[in-house]
């Protein structure tokens, strides 16, 4: 599923049609957060320093068709971060030495019987 898709056909001047492309032209150089006039309305995009392209010319019919496709990712693909753990010390449990014949077991104090 496609989050936004906008299509416009029109007839244009072809001063028009370069004043679009020189638009996308200097929205693509500056890169960023670009605002595209499109008519109606205007498209705000951010535009990352890398693109893929692709280009496609039809002949046939009596028409030329020319079709230029830019595409980039919406969120930039993440490495995955560096961990970093912070080790909380524990308190470390002190050996105590027994004294000498009796287990630690037995060093539990015990209820005397009278």
């Amino acid at each position: 599923m496609k989050d936004l898709t906008f299509e416009q056909k029109r007839s244009l001047s072809r001063h028009e049609a370069a004043d679009q492309l020189t638009a996308l032209a200097d929205a693509l150089r500056e890169g960023g957060d670009a605002e595209l006039d499109l008519g109606p309305g205007t498209l705000g995009l951010r535009i990352p320093d890398d693109l893929q392209s692709e280009l496609e010319i039809e002949i046939g019919g009596g028409e030329i068709e020319l079709e230029i496709e830019l595409k980039w990712r919406t969120a930039p693909a993440r490495a995955t971060p560096p961990r970093t753990e912070t080790r909380t010390e524990k308190p470390q449990r002190k050996n105590t030495p027994t004294p000498a014949g009796r287990s630690k077991s037995a060093q539990r104090p015990t209820a005397k019987k009278a």
